[in-house]
């Protein structure tokens, strides 16, 4: 297998919540010049946009959003607005980053390389169906350990790799007010592919994927009540990411987590405490875990199209009658499905 990363195979998205964007580009120059950059910026925001010369960068506002997709009922602001990225993107592979990350530093303090890395995590395959406690076999100096089956060994296609973070670790609300003052300094230096069956909290702070495949369930689908411009303030990125997870354990596909990791500015984290009483993610999470730890998709869905199509409808017999919220995420995901084949799909 090639590890090459080709200019023409990778679009990086960024979702822009603030105007300003000089320093994060000047930051990331070294490992996001070769590549074409889509930059979509949050439709709620007024001021214009400030970025430096010397990329290949393609803005998209309110305006792009309205013409290209007309009357829709998902809601592209905030953080979601990075979807309609994902949605006109051509690349076989999407890399996503928060506007307030920075390239971290390793613990030999060199840069770490974000784009490299995930599509290491992306083009090397991903080992679902038996967990190898050497993580992941395919890192140099590492291999699968005594007693592994060699009938695994080949393992399967990686279509989603999350990243970390240091220095502001992505809490809730309520662990930013009780730890106000920790951050995150552990730089684990380890990838391991997320067993069949696990579910877990996919941030969109620092994502990848293969767009191709995995684009119809790389969705904004579920928006809580008073969604702000916080990261805590959303659980859109999880929402995505169980569902993700969902349809790559059904479709025999591997999901990987850890390296690489970003470094994620502390500027936001004292306001943690205004989101603290009207957060309603506890009580969600509550209902959504259990709900997607018994799911099992039809073997009749057998593409993600499929899948999430299936996966709406499920979720709007099972959760919608327990909290409207999730009524509007079938909606969201049933209307993805729609804008996919006619604006995502690589024939659109």
């Amino acid at each position: 297998m090639s590890l090459e990363v080709q200019d023409s195979e990778v679009d990086i998205v960024i979702a822009a919540l603030q105007p300003n964007l000089t320093s994060f580009f000047e930051a990331w120059q070294p490992f996001f010049s070769r590549f074409h950059i889509i930059v979509v910026k949050d439709p709620d925001m007024a001021a214009d946009l400030k970025i430096p010369s010397g990329f290949d960068v393609k803005v998209y506002t309110k305006s792009d959003i309205e013409g290209l997709l007309g009357a829709t009922s998902i809601n592209f602001s905030g953080h979601s607005c990075r979807y309609f990225g994902y949605l006109v993107s051509r690349k076989k592979y999407v890399i996503s980053i928060d506007d307030n990350c920075l390239p971290a530093k390793d613990t030999a303090g060199m840069t770490v390389d974000a784009v490299t890395q995930h599509m290491i995590n992306l083009k090397t395959p991903a080992t679902p169906f038996f967990f190898n406690t050497l993580y992941d076999p395919y890192r140099k100096g590492a291999d699968f350990v005594r007693g592994y089956p060699f009938s695994l060994r080949e393992g399967v296609e990686c279509m989603l790799s999350s990243g970390l973070w240091l220095h502001n670790a992505d809490y809730d609300p309520m662990t930013h007010v009780v730890k106000r003052n920790q951050r995150n300094t552990n730089y684990v230096d380890a990838v391991m592919t997320v067993p069949l069956g696990a579910m877990m909290p996919v941030s969109g702070i620092n994502v990848a994927f293969n767009r191709e495949v995995l684009g119809p369930v790389m969705f904004p689908g579920l928006r809580i009540r008073k969604e702000g411009k916080h990261r805590w303030d959303t659980l859109e990125d999880i929402w995505n990411g169980l569902c993700a997870k969902v349809v790559c354990d059904s479709l025999g596909y591997g999901v990987k987590t850890g390296l690489p990791y970003v470094m994620r500015s502390d500027a936001e984290a004292g306001k943690a405490l205004e989101s603290l009483k009207d957060w309603e993610g506890v009580k969600v999470m509550d209902n959504v875990l259990p709900f997607f730890q018994s799911l099992k998709l039809s073997r009749t869905a057998v593409t993600v199209d499929d899948c999430v199509k299936e996966l709406a409808s499920i979720v709007r017999e099972k959760l919608a009658p327990k909290n409207p919220i999730f009524a509007k995420a079938a909606d969201a995901m049933e209307e993805w499905t729609k804008l996919w084949k006619s604006h995502g799909a690589q024939n659109a």
